[in-house]
């Protein structure tokens, strides 16, 4: 039998991107599937990639709704009558200097990525510790490790997830309970995350997903749950997603805080060299 098979995991942001990625190769280990996403049409769709589940629900939740993230970890329980593995996807992005950016901007995505994931371990950690060896995986960024000009808010985010999952897994070790605790570092992934974004009104959305996915964009969304599940059945702490996620890591452990000098001047030079293809084009 196979690691997963059998267990009940629980995905959000399951819609598109790594989730989506994750919640298909554990449909393929014949796990049990409890799938969200706060968009339905999108969760619908990847349900119907999964039928080689062992059992699977679909709902729409918002994240951002404690109330609605606290009914469904009661409900995910009650049917499947165990919760083994929680996986905190859902996620957003906005590009845009602290001076451009608004409030509302900072705010939803700080509610979306920090505060999501809080609200989906806490609803779900008692059903996860009751199941006698359950496991808790956090999507931080490679951004998490190294902040960089124009996404504060991200990075904020990021940060705090990234804290957040480190204190819960000291938390459980100092209590005795049985519940591993990883969080995942992804850099570059071919997902929508960019193209559905927002950014300030002095950034060009278009500019900004199209410079994402030709140099950034690097790993597939298959093989980063592949890389996430090898880390968690392995029980490692921090999974590191791609050979640029590995690079920052190391560029901030030898740097330390050096690497903000060179980030600005990094890209003062796409900027420039985006302004001097754009002259030369007919």
């Amino acid at each position: 039998m196979r690691y997963y098979t059998g267990r009940v995991a629980v995905i959000t942001g399951a819609g598109s991107g790594i989730g989506r990625a994750l919640a298909v190769a554990l449909a393929d280990q014949e796990a049990v599937l409890a799938l969200s996403d706060v968009d339905p049409g999108a969760v619908a769709a990847t349900e119907r990639l999964c039928g080689s589940a062992a059992a699977i629900r679909t709902d729409t939740v918002d994240v951002t709704d404690r109330r609605a993230v606290l009914d469904y970890a009661s409900a995910v329980a009650a049917e499947f009558g165990r919760v083994d593995l929680v996986f905190a996807v859902a996620g957003v992005i906005f590009t845009g200097s602290v001076l451009s950016s608004d409030f509302a901007d900072i705010e939803h995505v700080m509610n979306v990525d920090f505060w999501g994931v809080v609200h989906t371990a806490k609803a779900f950690l008692p059903h996860v510790i009751a199941s006698g060896g359950g496991h808790v995986v956090t999507v931080s960024s490679a951004f998490g490790l190294i902040a960089a000009p124009l996404y504060s808010a991200y990075n904020s985010a990021k940060f705090a997830v990234r804290g957040f999952t480190e204190s819960l897994r000291q938390e459980m070790l100092l209590a005795g309970h049985p519940v591993s605790v990883t969080c995942v570092y992804p850099g570059g992934v071919r997902t929508p995350i960019m193209r559905n974004s927002r950014c300030a009104e002095d950034e060009d959305l278009s500019v900004i997903a199209a410079r994402f996915d030709s140099l950034v964009a690097r790993t597939e969304p298959a093989e980063a749950a592949s890389i996430v599940l090898r880390g968690v059945r392995s029980g490692r702490a921090d999974v590191l997603v791609g050979v640029d996620a590995r690079i920052v890591s190391l560029v901030v452990r030898a740097a330390g805080r050096g690497y903000q000098r060179v980030l600005p001047a990094l890209h003062r030079l796409l900027v420039a060299r985006r302004g001097a293809n754009q002259k030369v084009r007919p």
